[in-house]
């Protein structure tokens, strides 16, 4: 048994014995099979890069980005681990269920869900600009979405494995709000909500885990109109580490959460954002 799958249920004294195992490589993912949503580009590919750096095998899921999957399919084969690309419309359940299908055709089981897929309502600049066409997109993906990957993952990862973990990423907007967008940080409030809710649905057997991150220095921020050179600078001076947090270092946490160095935990949200949010923490 792999570092990064439970060993079998042992229970002494009711009392269930999760005890890792450490494995020969010394990657903490070796031999697992994991899917990351919206991982053909920004923060995704990046988690699908580091999962595969710890071992594990990486099904990437994209909705209209295939030729960006493609090159992360490419990418991730290069750590000596197996991966293919999925396209799936994650808002509706009948295609989640088909995505869930697919992964376990292919490999058999599912050792790791990450939830990345979301959309942070980019072209909203102020909470008065209240548009139901960005409501309705941003709920669809970042709760529908992960409710229903949550659900379809899990659910198999309980009946068929008996083991399993699930990583969401939310946002420490559910700490800070945000005045710019109430409906983004409304999305990922219910990120939270599916993380604790499905993490006692699915003990003992599956954890279900959550990020927080603060900004980062992705594509997607720097071509937002409100990111200027001021803003950077606000920000980063009312950071306690003094930084814009990295992709490549927050995938780490993710890395952490999916393996069993976590192992004692579950229904936990890790913020992640260099401290900005501590104050009100």
């Amino acid at each position: 048994m792999s570092w990064g799958t439970p060993p079998g249920a042992v229970k002494v004294e009711g009392e269930i014995d999760w005890t890792p195992r450490r494995v020969p490589s010394g990657r903490r993912l070796d031999g697992q099979y994991a899917m990351v949503t919206g991982s053909s580009r920004g923060f995704g590919s990046v988690i699908a890069r580091a999962l595969a750096q710890e071992g594990a095998n990486v099904a990437v899921h994209y909705l209209k980005s295939a030729e960006s999957a493609a090159e992360i399919v490419k990418e991730v084969k290069k750590a000596g681990v197996d991966s293919f690309a999925l396209q799936a419309d994650l808002s509706d359940l009948q295609q989640v269920k088909i995505l869930a299908e697919k992964v376990w055709k292919k490999w058999g089981r599912c050792d790791v869900l990450v939830n990345n897929a979301g959309e942070t309502a980019a072209t909203q600049m102020s909470w008065r600009e209240l548009s139901p066409e960005v409501v309705d997109g941003t709920l669809s993906l970042d709760v529908k979405g992960t409710l229903y990957c949550t659900h379809e993952f899990g659910k198999r990862m309980l009946d068929e494995q008996r083991s399993g973990t699930i990583v969401n990423v939310a946002s420490n907007v559910i700490v800070t709000g945000s005045p710019r967008s109430p409906i983004y940080a409304a999305a990922k409030y219910g990120v939270i909500g599916i993380t604790k809710s499905y993490a006692l649905a699915l003990a003992p057997f599956v954890r279900v885990n959550a990020i927080a991150p603060g900004y980062m220095d992705t594509p997607s921020l720097r071509a937002r109109k409100d990111w200027t050179e001021g803003r950077k600078k606000w920000i980063i001076d009312h950071t306690p580490v003094r930084s814009i947090g990295k992709p490549e270092n927050i995938a780490h946490i993710v890395v952490f959460l999916a393996s069993q160095d976590s192992f004692h935990m579950t229904g936990n949200t890790l913020i992640c954002d260099g401290g900005f949010s501590m104050p009100a923490a």
